[in-house]
């Protein structure tokens, strides 16, 4: 299901959901996903300086996409 996200909250919120229903600590995701704990941790509390990198590698590992689609 696409959703829109509009903030850094709604990221981290979608990313906090999806690496529940797969049933991972936030250790398990931040060792697939090749960054730290702490960068999981600010990313799912919506904190704004996240790196895009480090975003795409969590998306890939919980298996999302990212989209930009015109309004």
């Amino acid at each position: 299901m696409k959703r829109q996200i509009t903030s850094e909250l709604e990221l981290g919120a979608s990313i906090r959901r999806r690496r529940h229903e797969l049933e991972l600590t936030q250790g398990e995701l931040a060792d697939v996903s090749s960054v730290t704990l702490r960068f999981v941790s600010e990313l799912e509390r919506g904190k704004a300086t996240a790196q895009f990198d480090g975003i795409r590698r969590v998306l890939a590992a919980l298996g999302l996409d990212l989209f930009v689609e015109p309004r």
